[in-house]
């Protein structure tokens, strides 16, 4: 069964959002490889971080992490007195999730030089600390002459751009920083749109070449038959969509 919505699917963005993300990636690449070969190469690249202000997401984006609770031995009770302090219990503690983060850097394949960097924007990115060293990496990637096209198909957090002007109140953002431009090219995108087909740019001579994100999407739902792991009779995860857009909602899965 093929996703509802004619967009992007609010549905995915809880704990099936790091399946989705790392699936994407991939599409991406099967996308672009062969429209920008034998001159360039499209890969997969995988970091790991830790989350570290995962509280916010117990239940949404974890819905099973584990609570850990460490004791030291115990201490006998003949220990004799005066010899230091007694040792007590640990507190309960937590472990700290690891998140994997996935996106698609395009090469040339002459002298291995990065060209252009596609993220996809993860929850720990649009939060603390990671989001500020989110947007030390954006200024990186610009410093280093390379085109930047990032997507956040999550409602949830706090946008990674800070610039005067970008569109607030809107689901989902798609930006483009070519290299050496002084401008953006942005995509604003509704839950009643569809997803956009975007120039993802490359070196000269070469013209841009095509990324429907709205095909990414599709296949990849459908491949994983996220419809088994999803009720459509709950609301989507958080965070709580606006009056008209809940309306908009009920009038579409009405009858699933």
């Amino acid at each position: 069964m093929p996703s509802p919505f004619p967009g992007m699917d609010p549905y995915l963005e809880g704990y099936l959002w790091p399946d989705v993300h790392s699936a994407l990636a991939h599409k991406i690449r099967q996308q672009l490889a062969p429209q920008i070969q034998p001159h360039y190469v499209a890969r997969i690249e995988i970091s790991v971080v830790e989350d570290e202000s995962f509280s916010a997401d117990i239940g949404v984006m974890y819905p099973d992490v584990e609570v850990i609770r460490t004791r030291y031995p115990a201490t006998p009770d003949d220990a004799p007195r005066g010899a230091g302090p007694v040792i007590t219990a640990a507190p309960m503690t937590l472990a700290l999730p690891e998140v994997r983060l996935t996106h698609v850097d395009i090469r040339d394949v002459a002298q291995n030089q990065w060209v252009t960097s596609i993220e996809i924007i993860s929850p720990v990115n649009k939060r603390e600390p990671h989001l500020s060293r989110y947007r030390q990496k954006r200024h990186r990637v610009r410093q280093a002459d390379v085109h930047l096209l990032e997507i956040d198909l999550l409602r949830r957090g706090t946008r990674v751009w800070t610039y005067d002007g970008m569109p607030s109140h809107i689901p989902y953002l798609v930006v483009l920083t070519r290299s050496g431009a002084q401008q953006m090219e942005i995509w604003p995108i509704r839950l009643e749109d569809q997803l956009p087909v975007l120039p993802v740019p490359l070196r000269p001579p070469h013209e841009d070449v095509a990324l429907d994100l709205q095909a990414a999407i599709t296949a990849l739902y459908d491949e994983a038959y996220y419809h088994l792991s999803i009720d459509y009779h709950q609301g989507p995860p958080p965070p709580e969509c606006s009056e008209r857009e809940r309306q908009w909602m009920r009038e579409l899965l009405q009858g699933l």
